[in-house]
């Protein structure tokens, strides 16, 4: 068996496909590191998770994500907490935790930073999530976690069959909006409970989810904090004016928005499915720890 071997999980689709063809160039690139590289393979989710884990336990030096936030959330279910080095190539349409931690956008020159870090031994230490629901099943991320108005978007356009493409999370975000309220939440930050209406909560680890709406501007996936943000009292008005400032982060600036650091968050309320670096985490309640250094990022 092949050991000291360089994994990649590869999307096909990330980026609606437009990296597809740089993934020869980049197996190359990786390759210069005079290790063996090897492309896994797999067929859903799951797999690729299963994939992942065989890799690390046959003895990988590295995994590298090609895609975007998902294919990284996936990766990162592997190597969180362990001594392999994680490698990311931002190939996807969103691609905030590359963003977050100065991957570079062009995919060779990642390669390229990946193959350099192996071969100088050196790594940079980035901070992770465990999350952990109700019935003690625990998962990592690495970028925010929607828990508000946002979360039922994801989980509204992830139930529709149509329209295809992002025309369906704007209909989400119609139809949402129509039925938009606020909501009690239960939020635990360090052990001090507060109660708050709020139409909007995430916490974080990383600036940005969605594509670059930075909702936690001031985050730093290396500090050992998470950022929570909550903001209520929007209404439809409210909320419809606050998103587009989400681009440049000025959204912290409305007094109705509220912003804290902590090392252990627990968020609770009725009816919201998390969603975290884009994917289904699971129904709130959710218990969530920042565990500093848990990632040896190769770049």
């Amino acid at each position: 068996m092949t050991t000291d071997f360089i994994a990649v999980l590869a999307n096909p689709r990330a980026g609606r496909g437009r990296h597809r063809g740089l993934l020869p160039g980049v197996l190359q690139v990786l390759g210069e590191s005079g290790r063996a590289v090897r492309l896994l393979e797999a067929d859903s989710g799951v797999a690729a998770e299963q994939a992942c884990h065989r890799a690390v336990d046959e003895g990988a030096v590295a995994l590298v994500a090609v895609g975007g936030d998902g294919t990284v959330h996936r990766v990162l279910q592997a190597v969180a907490g362990r001594a392999v080095g994680f490698g990311v190539i931002a190939a996807g349409t969103g691609n905030d935790f590359a963003a977050a931690v100065a991957v570079p956008e062009n995919p060779l020159e990642a390669a390229a930073g990946i193959t350099a870090a192996l071969e100088a031994d050196r790594d940079h230490r980035i901070d992770a999530v465990l999350a952990a629901d109700a019935a003690g099943r625990e998962r990592w991320f690495c970028a925010v976690l929607a828990a508000g108005f946002d979360a039922l978007v994801n989980e509204r356009a992830n139930r529709m069959v149509w329209p295809r493409g992002p025309r369906r999370y704007d209909l989400a975000i119609g139809l949402e909006l129509a039925r938009l309220r606020v909501r009690t939440y239960t939020l635990e930050i360090d052990g001090e409970t507060r109660t708050v209406p709020a139409e909007i909560v995430a916490v974080g680890n990383a600036a940005s989810y969605g594509g670059g709406m930075r909702i936690l501007p001031d985050a730093d996936p290396a500090d050992g904090l998470l950022d929570v943000i909550y903001a209520g009292g929007l209404g439809r008005g409210g909320l419809a004016r606050l998103k587009p400032r989400l681009r440049h982060g000025t959204h912290v600036t409305d007094p109705r928005v509220h912003v804290l650091r902590a090392r252990h968050v627990r968020v609770h309320a009725e009816g919201i499915i998390g969603y975290a670096d884009g994917e289904r985490l699971g129904p709130l309640p959710l218990d969530l720890k920042i565990v500093p250094g848990a990632i040896r990022l190769l770049r």
